[in-house]
């Protein structure tokens, strides 16, 4: 008997990325969604493809992702966010996976970020995301904003793609930029951070070289320069605004002068 999986989801107006997503691991025996009271159509498209609809409001994105795994009806999960898909091959992989019954406790996918207008070529070094794995042996990351799931154990990647669409164009991915990076401040001023004057200085070169050279974006014409470019933009932002925090704390914190 193959090994029951979960595909578990949390939502909130995707509505036009919801289909797809479900629709690409078919071989799970449980649909769960967890949403936070979407006001388009996320919930109907998902109750047409056979899922369990829970609803909850958002509590952050681990706490809610957490949640959601914790109400699946079977030991192992695959977790995808509502904008991700199987690509064929990654279905017939973990399909094959299942089937054998897992040796290990969880499993690495490898991601595709969509560039605006195309998937990155061949030779793009691609993030590793844990998204399949036994729950019991899991753990959520408390980070406000990167929080994702760990295993106590061994894990293994696997070879197909999961396609991540992502923001569908620049403006969109900005928005996120300033999300991410607003959420980010609490962290970085927890940890102290410090040498912000130089992090924002020499981050965000390093930030394009890293995507740009190391990652082969450079493989991936304009859309890979442009992604690059925005994640030394994302290097800067982020520092920049815990710098400015700090210095507004320290102007509150200093004694009103004397006229």
């Amino acid at each position: 008997m193959p090994e029951p999986v979960s595909l578990v989801v949390t939502t909130l107006n995707n509505a036009m990325t919801i289909e797809r997503c479900l629709a690409s691991a078919t071989f799970a025996q449980e649909i769960l969604v967890l949403d936070s009271y979407s006001t388009d159509t996320s919930t109907e498209i998902a109750g047409k493809l056979g899922a369990r609809i829970e609803q909850q409001a958002f509590a952050g994105y681990g706490p809610q992702k957490l949640r959601a795994v914790s109400m699946a009806r079977n030991d192992w999960v695959l977790l995808l966010d509502a904008d991700e898909e199987l690509s064929p091959g990654l279905a017939k992989e973990i399909e094959a996976v299942l089937e054998a019954g897992p040796d290990v406790d969880g499993y690495r996918l490898l991601r595709a970020e969509w560039l605006g207008w195309r998937w990155p070529a061949g030779g793009t070094r691609l993030t590793d995301h844990l998204r399949l794995f036994d729950r019991r042996k899991m753990e959520m990351g408390e980070h406000p904003v990167h929080a994702a799931p760990e295993v106590e154990g061994n894990t293994r990647t696997l070879k197909g793609r999961l396609l991540h669409h992502g923001e569908k164009n620049l403006h969109a991915r900005i928005d996120r930029i300033n999300r991410y990076t607003t959420g980010s401040v609490p962290v970085k001023i927890a940890e102290q951070a410090r040498f912000l004057r130089l992090k924002m200085v020499f981050y965000p070169p390093l930030a394009f070289l890293k995507e740009y050279l190391l990652r082969r974006h450079f493989l991936n014409g304009w859309a890979g320069f442009i992604a690059s470019r925005s994640a030394a933009i994302h290097a800067f932002v982020k520092y920049a605004k815990v710098f400015e925090r700090v210095q507004k704390d320290r102007r509150e914190a200093r004694p009103p002068q004397s006229k």
